[in-house]
């Protein structure tokens, strides 16, 4: 990582951590992100104790481009990845969840768990910022390609797998206004050569509160090292750049769920694919309309 690149998060980190201090707040600050999920990266929040989450998420294909327009009807007909799957609060602080995924990567067919914790949570006179920490595993369940020389070859069982560690620290500024920064490292166990195993990133994900159920959140992620940066020279000759991911969207909290319509150009919807497949440029039109709706349930 360059001198640049950390005095600016650096500074990043700083605004949330005084850029509130001014703020009239109460004593416990609720309600940082509507939603566990901005729009592909997650939030601080996590579920209430008992809560069960039910969550369905589809990605269509791309809007313009060379594969999109009228012949795909925008997108529309296409799918670039689909999610299903719930998540469980097993006590206020601390969130797991189970997922199904189609996959947009090499990888596909994945099933991917999630351990999330809220270790710190924002206070006036106490925490300035919440932290929590999220680590996501995704394994392939593809059948394994014999004779094959990439990633979908699978030598060993081990190589399946994948997995993100992040640390989510935002501050919810005023009732309209929160910022989160995303920091984040993913690692694969079977990559295609001239790629590295292991990728950092950072990103950044707001969310402007509208009206009282009406809600615009933005989001966007930078890879900081192999193939996958934008501030390398690592892609081999004849294949497409990859893409810092860009996402821009609406959520609309109903009470009994959330809905959220959004356009990004991310290649995937789980940390472990997204964070390091991402291809699409938003340039050449090629960004994609989705839409996750979020359903809680007591038990």
């Amino acid at each position: 990582m360059n001198l640049k690149m950390k005095k600016y998060l650096l500074s990043l980190l700083l605004i949330l951590l005084v850029g509130g201090n001014l703020l009239a707040q109460e004593e416990a600050t609720y309600g940082t992100f509507k939603d566990t999920r901005v729009i592909n990266a997650h939030s601080v929040e996590t579920l209430p104790k008992r809560k069960l989450d039910i969550r369905i998420g589809h990605r269509f294909g791309d809007m313009f481009g060379t594969s999109g327009g009228w012949p795909s009807f925008y997108g529309l007909e296409n799918s670039v990845d689909v999610l299903i799957g719930a998540e469980y609060g097993v006590t206020d602080a601390f969130t797991i969840g189970l997922y199904r995924a189609k996959g947009a990567g090499d990888r596909k067919q994945l099933v991917n768990g999630l351990l999330k914790y809220g270790l710190i949570k924002q206070k006036s006179g106490g925490a300035p910022i919440s932290v929590t920490p999220l680590f996501v595993t995704s394994a392939s369940t593809m059948v394994r390609q014999e004779n094959a020389q990439g990633v979908a070859s699978f030598p060993k069982f081990i190589h399946r797998f994948a997995f993100s560690g992040q640390v989510l620290i935002a501050r919810k500024f005023s009732d309209r206004f929160s910022l989160q920064l995303n920091p984040a490292y993913t690692h694969r166990n079977l990559v295609s050569d001239g790629d590295q195993n292991g990728v950092f990133s950072v990103g950044l994900a707001s969310r402007v509160q509208i009206t009282k159920v009406f809600g615009l959140i933005l989001e966007v992620e930078v890879p900081l090292n192999g193939p996958q940066s934008p501030f390398t020279d690592l892609v081999p000759p004849g294949e497409e750049p990859y893409q810092p991911i860009l996402g821009i969207g609406f959520e609309f909290d109903t009470g009994g769920h959330v809905f959220q319509v959004n356009l990004t150009n991310s290649e995937g919807m789980v940390a472990t694919d997204y964070l390091v497949n991402t291809r699409s440029n938003w340039l050449d039109g090629e960004f994609r309309l989705g839409f996750t709706i979020s359903r809680l349930f007591n038990l």
